[in-house]
């Protein structure tokens, strides 16, 4: 096998430092010219401020390049290394066998100049990933191969040096040399259009807000004076005033609506812009997923890490029978630490994916079990401690009739807490442990029983004297817990999957991987 570190340390492409600069200059332009506006009185009024906007443009190009000057990769036999540092250097490597998978992203600028950003995912909460910014598409195509035959069989002749020399030139059609695999799940317009309805935002407002409070002074009133404006609708000379009740009801009307189709529309488009394209195939080397329309991104999940699968819904998208499926792998998307492969699908969607991981939706006839009625009593009885005392105090105000008010909280506590109760629920077959909760928010966690790393039966002192305990189950990438559970039922639980996990050689199973 041909040592790549051979060849030195090389540095990532040229063109990647306007990418990198416009990062920055995007973070830090609004700053500097919302403080140079703050004293502007001081110095040229709007020439100042665009000084230092193009000052900040400099510094962005200026950083940028420097960075590149200063950072360098190496692809060696056992490890990648990363070297970053103006004055004091500081040295990152990451084994191929510690690598999960390598991901790839192209932002907007970084697709019109034909370079992707290489992220190397090991599956440690992002401590320990690396991330090279920018490389050209090919290169990073040909690096993301190298790495994986070089993961998958350190033994067998890895892409030598020339391959990324050679590799054919990725297009944004085929972001890499991945083959295209089976389709598994896909988003047209029409379907990614409706999951955009379901996303109301209101980020569009909080975002004028922001400026309002930020710019006020470039308006000819003072947006947060509530007595100017009461006065404005109340009477005087204004115009509000003079359109009447009548008129300025149905003007609060149509500003509500306002507010709600700019909702709609700020949901539509965030949605449009992260999921345009999506794709979920099953390929040879795993599942690869690919989406956005200003940010392209191109992840592929070995088959064998997916630890499990969550389903979720919403109380609104149930009534119309919509959901979204996670994979929980040991790699991470975007931040957290569940890969979305369906987000906005049908069950009868849903489940050839699941089938394809080796994983089955739970059916009508598992034995689900529910959860200890106590521990939603205890819960009950803990959260009214805050409202009986706040109806203790009143009692002894100047007017205690107010008293009941904290009280009807407790109606309140209870009613949800049924709910939660009724929600939860966890069942056990051969494979697989199942969990269900949420009650506004239903969900339902399916796992591998092999797959999991540890079961803890955890107890608080009311958990203790009621007989219930917390099952957590030890889970790589991700959570899994049955909530309220029997305490001999939970023994039992853990006994079981135990037994599951002992029987299996995982040498052997890797080593047939």
């Amino acid at each position: 096998m041909t040592d790549e570190s051979a060849a030195g340390p090389k540095r990532t492409a040229p063109l990647g430092i306007f990418v990198s600069a416009l990062s920055d200059i995007r973070k830090a332009i609004l700053p500097a010219v919302a403080g140079a506006y703050g004293i502007r009185s001081e110095f040229a009024g709007v020439g100042f401020i665009a000084a230092i906007a193009i000052l900040a443009v400099a510094f962005g190009v200026i950083g940028g390049a420097v960075r590149w000057l200063r950072t360098t990769y190496t692809v060696g036999a056992e490890d990648i290394r990363v070297e970053t540092g103006l004055l004091a250097r500081a040295a990152r490597s990451v084994p191929y066998d510690r690598i999960q998978d390598v991901s790839m992203e192209q932002p907007l600028l970084a697709r019109a100049l034909g370079l992707a950003q290489v992220r190397f995912e090991t599956g440690a909460g992002g401590k320990d990933e690396i991330a090279l910014a920018w490389l050209p598409l090919a290169e990073s195509a040909a690096l993301r191969e190298l790495v994986r035959e070089r993961k998958d069989d350190e033994a067998a002749d890895a892409p030598s040096e020339a391959t990324a020399a050679t590799a054919p030139a990725a297009t944004d059609a085929a972001i890499t040399r991945e083959p295209e695999g089976e389709i598994l799940f896909a988003m047209p317009p029409r379907r990614l259009a409706t999951f955009g309805l379901f996303e109301f935002s209101l980020a569009a407002f909080a975002v004028a807000l922001g400026a309002a409070q930020q710019f006020d002074d470039f308006l000819p009133f003072d947006v947060w004076d509530w007595e100017g404006w009461q006065a404005r609708f109340d009477g005087g000379t204004h115009w509000l005033a003079a359109l009447g009740p009548f008129a300025q009801a149905a003007a609060i009307s149509l500003a509500l609506l306002v507010l709600v189709v700019v909702g709609f529309l700020t949901g539509l488009l965030r949605t449009i812009a992260r999921d345009w394209d999506f794709a979920l195939r099953r390929t040879a080397k795993g599942f690869r997923r690919t989406r956005g329309l200003f940010t392209k991104s191109d992840v592929v999940m070995p088959a064998h890490r997916v630890q499990a699968i969550e389903v979720r819904t919403r109380l609104l998208r149930r009534l119309f029978g919509w959901y979204d499926m996670k994979f929980v792998s040991l790699a991470q998307d975007s931040g957290g630490a569940s890969h979305v492969v369906a987000p906005f699908a049908k069950l009868d969607e849903i489940e050839p994916i699941a089938r394809a991981a080796g994983f089955a939706l739970p059916t009508a006839e598992i034995d689900w079990h529910r959860a200890a009625p106590r521990a939603f009593v205890d819960r009950w009885a803990l959260g009214s401690i805050l409202p009986v005392a706040a109806a203790v105090a009143v009692l002894f105000s100047k007017v205690p009739a107010l008293a009941v008010l904290p009280l009807l909280a407790l109606p309140v506590i209870a009613a949800r807490q049924y709910f939660r109760w009724r929600r939860a629920r966890h069942a056990l077959d051969g494979r697989q442990v199942y969990t269900r909760h949420g009650w506004l928010v239903p969900s339902i966690d399916v796992a591998s029983r092999v797959r999991l790393q540890s079961v803890e039966i955890a107890q608080g002192p009311l958990a203790r004297r009621g007989g219930y305990a917390t099952l957590h189950l030890g889970l790589a990438g991700g959570t899994l817990a049955f909530d309220a559970v029997p305490l001999a039922e939970a023994r039992r639980i853990r006994a079981a999957v135990l037994d599951s996990i002992a029987g299996v050689d995982f040498a052997e199973a890797m080593a047939a991987r």
